[in-house]
């Protein structure tokens, strides 16, 4: 029992997920999205991305292969997804105009932008190198991270102040859309 959990894992991958995830570089995406919901319901968010996470931690590849995908597919597709959100938040346009206010806190925040096609694919890659139970530890860690940036984010956005928010907005607008474009490049061989 000694060795079942380890610190030094549950610090690699904890600090692994918490770049990937970057939910402090959401943040101008989450205020955005709270915008245009009205409001953003944290627990559900962290919830689901919890779920998903650890979920495609024990089934993802299976999942995928059993409905004919390869991971590569399904980083494409995040990619596309991510792509299009930076869109908006650069050139101010909405291509996500039918969404319901309820349903933001599940797309596009809690996926693909918490649990999205980067984080889960890392998950794939951590399960070979680190112990399941480590691994566990660091996504939880990070979820709670995560709702704490998602309750705040009102404080965040007084903080930042409206010229704030749109330089934030359109820097890390373009950050996204350089990180869909480089997920999408490596899984194309681009």
């Amino acid at each position: 029992m000694a060795g079942f959990f380890n610190f030094n894992e549950i610090l690699s991958v904890t600090m692994i997920l918490f770049a990937i995830i970057d939910i402090l570089g959401s943040i101008p995406v989450i205020i955005e999205l709270r915008k245009k919901a009205g409001h953003i319901q944290s627990e559900k968010a962290s919830i689901v991305s919890l779920v998903i996470m650890i979920s495609f931690l024990f089934v993802g590849e299976e999942m995928l292969k059993i409905i004919g995908l390869d991971i590569s597919s399904f980083a494409i597709a995040g990619s596309l997804v991510i792509f299009f959100i930076a869109m908006e938040m650069v050139l101010g346009i909405n291509f996500f105009k039918e969404d319901i206010p309820e349903t933001v806190s599940i797309v596009p925040l809690a996926f693909p932008l918490i649990a999205g096609a980067g984080s889960l694919t890392t998950l794939l890659s951590l399960r070979a190198e680190y112990q399941l139970q480590n691994i566990m530890i660091g996504i939880i860690v990070n979820m709670l991270f995560v709702y704490t940036v998602l309750k705040n984010t009102e404080k965040l956005e007084r903080m930042l102040g409206v010229v704030g928010l749109q330089v934030l907005r359109k820097a890390f607008g373009v950050i996204l859309l350089a990180i869909a474009i480089k997920l999408f490049r490596s899984n194309t061989g681009l």
